[in-house]
């Protein structure tokens, strides 16, 4: 710490030396001058008396002049005060001790002494050019700077000196002084930056030039989200705004294209048309004023999506008529757009089912049934918007083929019993069977073990061969098979097809009604026939996916008459259901199991009252019994129709 100290001492000390040496050496200039000029004007050598206090120095010098008739000039610009007791001492002295008092100095025009502050001349030479570190590797393309107050113009000139790269100084910038440090960087990035740290725009012209720009009024630069420098106009709202909020709107080169950014908190919408459209430099008329505010924070915008987004939600809308963008309320005229829709794959009452009651609020719809076409009128934002969605929702609604195919399997057991005893017109021959015997018809064991793995369930057969049916109309040569054809059902997707096939009987109801009276009372008789259905109903509703996989919801009602009934009764019926939902790729065939029937029958028919009694009416009465189960296989092909 002292051997610092003591260095800067030093070298004070030096410093100091030195300037007095210098003063000292133009003092006695000033003192040669004055003694060579007192040979011509004897005054210099007369003695002066003066005793003053707080005298300017022009008037000290103007009494001396006066006093020893020496001709003086003196400059306006010395206005110093002088306190001076001086006796017996000449003329030449005191000028002499006042040049050094008062750094003056005394130049001398013929008998003339011009009397002015002293100018050190070492201050008019210009130090010697600082050379402008910059290094420019032209293979990688990197540049370095070490700038410290050096001169842009002379910057800029190095610069495209050593990488030939031109960089362009405009002329409000000449004076301009930079400063900044850059160790090997890529060249537009340390252009970049140093406009930057020095409050400068830079602009890459689409010819190569580089071009730095001063700050336009309002402008700033800032870092964006991304990390980047660039420069944002920072408006002052036209109306005032009582939110508090503010108006911060800018606009940036973005692969060719000029886009806004904006990051306003309650802005008047008015004020955000106006200041957008004057950074686009965009013309526009205003047909009815802008009201309401927005909060926006949104990052390179088109002028249009600008647009677009802030009168989104609003009454409000543009247009663009030559290039001249018009503003206001979407019910004006000129600001409306038409616009005709063709269907090509839907219909009309489809697709308004679909399009959300929000949507339509400002867009009148009118509907062309007889062309299948819409026609929009409203604001072109919520006209492009949707016509957009209907065109997503036109799109082919593929058809689904349903092949069906039941097959019913019956399994039955016939009882007969009894004794007939008859006459006959002729002579009956003898023979018979002495006792009654029993049938039974069971399916053949292919059948049975179809039906064992089906359990009640489905399977996949997937893709069949066309003969598939050829094989069907073989089973039903055996007496236990019934196979019942059904047509081929299409339906739209999401449509559910319905096939219904059935008979209906008839059957008495009477009904008596007693009238009581004194005489006699009165019996009514009534009649009405009521009818019972038996009906094989079958509705399927496909839903194809992206993958050609069709989901089918299955539902199956089938009712059968049992027998017959007994006078003035309803026949009995048997029903079997299945409801279920299966999935299956194009083309594949499915078969559900499961729909199972019973019938049951018992008649018999004997000699009254001997026919009741045990063990004598099996002499006197025969009987029949027979039990049926009717086992229903349904086979379903879905095949996909674009």
């Amino acid at each position: 710490m002292h051997k610092k100290l003591t260095l800067f001492l030093i070298i004070l000390s030096f410093f100091c030396t030195a300037t007095w040496a210098q003063q000292k050496d133009r003092i006695q200039v000033i003192q040669q001058k004055l003694e060579t000029l007192a040979q011509t004007v004897p005054g210099l050598n007369q003695k002066v008396q003066l005793s003053i206090a707080n005298v300017s120095i022009q008037d000290y010098l103007n009494a001396i002049s006066k006093a020893n008739a020496i001709s003086m000039s003196i400059d306006p610009k010395l206005n110093m005060r002088v306190n001076n007791n001086l006796t017996d001492v000449t003329a030449i002295n005191v000028l002499v001790f006042l040049a050094g008092q008062y750094n003056l100095d005394i130049s001398i025009v013929g008998s003339i002494l011009v009397i002015a502050p002293y100018q050190d001349p070492n201050q008019f030479i210009k130090p010697p050019l600082r050379e402008i570190p910059v290094r420019y590797d032209a293979p990688t393309n990197n540049l370095s700077l070490e700038l410290a107050n050096d001169s842009l113009i002379t910057v800029a000139k190095k610069i495209t000196r050593l990488s030939g790269k031109n960089v362009v100084v405009p002329t409000t910038l000449q004076g301009k002084r930079v400063n900044g440090y850059f160790a090997s960087a890529p060249f537009d990035m340390v252009l970049e930056k140093l406009a930057y740290s020095n409050e400068l725009k830079m602009q890459k012209t689409a010819d190569g030039f580089y071009l730095f720009q001063p700050l336009a009024d309002g402008e700033e630069l800032y870092v964006t989200g991304d990390h980047n420098t660039a420069v944002r106009r920072v408006f002052k709202p036209v109306t005032p705004n009582t939110t508090g909020g503010g108006l911060n709107i800018y606009s940036k080169m973005v692969g060719g294209q000029k886009l806004l950014s904006a990051d306003v908190s309650n802005g008047n919408i008015l004020d955000l048309v106006r200041t957008a459209s004057q950074e686009m430099n965009k013309s526009y008329f205003l047909y009815s004023d802008l009201k309401g505010t927005i909060t926006v924070h949104a990052n390179d915008l088109s002028y249009d999506d600008f647009l677009s987004a802030i009168f989104r939600g609003t009454e409000y809308t543009f247009h663009v008529d030559n290039g001249i963008y018009m503003m206001g309320s979407r019910k004006l005229e000129g600001l409306r757009t038409n616009k005709i829709v063709a269907l090509q794959n839907r219909s009309i009452d489809t697709v308004m089912a679909m399009i959300p009651r929000e949507w339509m609020k400002d867009v009148e719809i009118k509907e062309f049934r007889e062309q299948n076409t819409l026609l929009l009128s409203g604001s072109a934002p919520q006209i492009r918007e949707l016509e957009t969605y209907i065109n997503q929702l036109d799109k082919i609604v593929p058809m689904v083929m349903i092949e069906i195919t039941l097959v019913d399997i019956n399994k039955s057991r016939t009882v007969a019993t009894g004794l007939k005893v008859g006459v006959a017109d002729s002579a009956v021959k003898s023979g018979g069977t002495l006792l009654s015997g029993f049938d039974f018809t069971f399916s053949a064991s292919s059948i049975n073990g179809l039906l064992d793995k089906l359990g009640g369930s489905y399977a996949n057969l997937g893709h069949v061969v066309p003969n598939f049916y050829a094989s069907i109309k073989a089973l039903e040569s055996l007496n236990n098979v019934e196979v019942h054809s059904i047509p081929k059902l299409t339906t739209l997707n999401g449509h559910a097809a319905t096939s219904s096939i059935g008979s209906r009987s008839w059957y008495l109801v009477q009904t008596q009604n007693v009238i009581p009276s004194i005489s006699s009372p009165t019996i009514n008789y009534t009649q009405q026939y009521n009818s019972v259905d038996a009906n094989m109903i079958i509705n399927i509703k496909p839903i194809v996916s992206g993958d050609d996989q069709v989901t089918l919801g299955i539902k199956i009602d089938i009712t059968d008459f049992n027998g017959t009934p007994p006078a003035n009764s309803p026949p009995p019926t048997s029903t079997s259901k299945f409801e279920s939902i299966v999935r299956a790729h194009n083309e594949d065939m499915i078969v559900l199991g499961g729909l199972e029937r019973t019938i049951d029958s018992d008649n018999s028919s004997g000699t009254p009252l001997l026919s009741r009694i045990p063990v004598i009416k099996w002499f006197f009465s025969t009987k029949t019994k027979t039990h049926q189960k009717v086992v229903t296989l349904v086979f379903i092909k879905p095949t996909i129709i674009r």
